[in-house]
């Protein structure tokens, strides 16, 4: 695994996980729901490949118990998107390879290996469409590999600012489970 081609299925790690309870709550998404992502198991898919010369990363997320499930194509080119996404309601998002150093958040470019800060990590930035869906929050991202306790681990770094100016910083990490 490289963060050039990061195509596999991933198990979330809870236990070694930060708790994302706060920053959904800030995004609107109610307390049985959040009861239900905190109980479920999520699994990861995801294919990354080049196409035309761009690269392109779907990622595909089923929680256990028939929470629910969502799929969002990333495109590397930096260009926002609008997304309906199933839980968040109206997103605008964008997307790019970028070395963490060129990033300006201190989270977001740390505890990175020296493979990944050659290689580029996935930068991603969203926002709440707030006209269309009535709430205000950012998030930004970056995706990439680290090892933790030994073992290479799919893991991202959340920074996430809520509707009061809530900062909250977050990493997720997740089990590689096998090829697609």
């Amino acid at each position: 695994m490289t963060t050039l081609n990061l195509s596999g299925k991933y198990t979330q790690n809870k236990g070694q996980s930060d708790d994302t309870d706060e920053i959904l709550r800030l995004q609107g998404v109610g307390w049985l729901t959040r009861r239900a992502i905190q109980m479920a198991t999520l699994y990861v898919t995801i294919t990354h490949a080049t196409e035309g010369g761009v690269e392109k990363i779907t990622v595909d997320q089923v929680l256990s118990g028939g929470v629910g499930s969502s799929s969002e194509t990333r495109v590397l080119d930096w260009q926002e998107r609008d997304v309906d996404d199933k839980l968040f309601g109206a997103v605008v998002t964008r997307t790019e390879r970028s070395k963490p150093e060129g990033l300006d958040n201190d989270w977001l470019k740390a505890d990175w290996p020296e493979t990944v800060r050659e290689q580029g990590v996935i930068h991603t930035s969203g926002h709440s469409d707030t006209a269309k869906s009535g709430a205000t929050w950012s998030a930004e991202m970056t995706w990439g590999l680290q090892d933790i306790d030994g073992e290479r681990k799919y893991t991202r770094h959340v920074y996430f600012i809520g509707p009061g100016g809530e900062e909250i910083k977050a990493r997720l990490v997740y089990d590689y489970t096998g090829p697609l």
